[in-house]
């Protein structure tokens, strides 16, 4: 799960940042297949708190679309139970989103990421293990977490390119930032958080995407990582919720 640029108007306060101060949690690591049991055991693990971070120019927020626009992105995956239930959401309503996957779980279904791909939506290197503690980290595992999983999912892709790259729980460093980039790969943040993974009802995502909408323009939800349910029936309804809004749908810019 990735979590924390809560973004208002591009400016975050001392306040928030006390907060963050104050929280805690245990870093979660994904990894296996994303079969029925590997997502009953990542569901055990321990949830990260969410982090807001300061606003860096080297994330990139905003939409390549003009006018009223968002960027939907899921993390996490693929998962063979969630995702294609997710990609049904998107073909139905037209919109096209940015895939954070993670290494080992791409490998592991390269026919979802294929199909990804296919249906128009862009892939996102969201490392191995989804180690949200990775900025305290050495340069030499930074590494190794975004280049393997890099290989994995372009790989698992047939020549795709992940053309993001997001840090796990907003773990970034300006060493992996650099990395990224000099691989192809623009740093990925987010505006509004949807706190799909926190297990809240569907009613409860809905509001907080909708109070967080002001915030920017890009949008957070997961397809792995647990029983997502509740993000395809609040997909359901946000999107067209959106639409009604007057936003349209594009991609982060590169």
């Amino acid at each position: 799960m990735a979590r924390g640029f809560g973004i208002q108007g591009g400016i975050i306060g001392v306040a928030a940042a006390a907060v963050v101060a104050l929280a805690a949690g245990g870093a979660l690591i994904f990894s296996g297949s994303g079969t029925d049991s590997s997502a009953a055991e990542n569901a055990k693990q321990p949830k990260q708190a969410p982090r807001v971070v300061p606003v860096d120019p080297s994330l990139v927020h905003a939409s390549d679309r003009p006018g009223r626009s968002l960027n939907i992105t899921i993390d996490d995956g693929p998962d063979p139970v969630w995702t294609p239930k997710v990609l049904q959401v998107l073909k139905e309503q037209n919109v096209k989103a940015v895939f954070c996957m993670i290494g080992p779980q791409a490998k592991a279904h390269p026919d979802l990421v294929k199909q990804v791909v296919a249906a128009g939506h862009k892939l996102c290197d969201h490392t191995i293990s989804h180690d949200t503690g990775m900025d305290h980290k050495s340069q030499s595992y930074q590494s190794q977490q975004i280049l393997d999983a890099q290989k994995m999912i372009e790989d698992a892709a047939g020549g795709a390119k992940a053309e993001y790259y997001r840090a796990p729980g907003g773990a970034f460093t300006p060493y992996s930032r650099k990395l990224a980039a000099d691989r192809g790969m623009r740093p990925l943040g987010w505006n509004v958080d949807s706190k799909d993974f926190e297990g809240g009802s569907v009613e409860t995502i809905e509001a907080t995407v909708r109070g967080e909408i002001p915030n920017g323009p890009t949008v957070l939800f997961h397809d792995g990582g647990g029983d997502r349910s509740r993000t395809v029936e609040s997909l359901e309804r946000l999107l067209p919720w959106m639409k009604q809004q007057g936003y349209g749908f594009g991609f982060p810019k590169r």
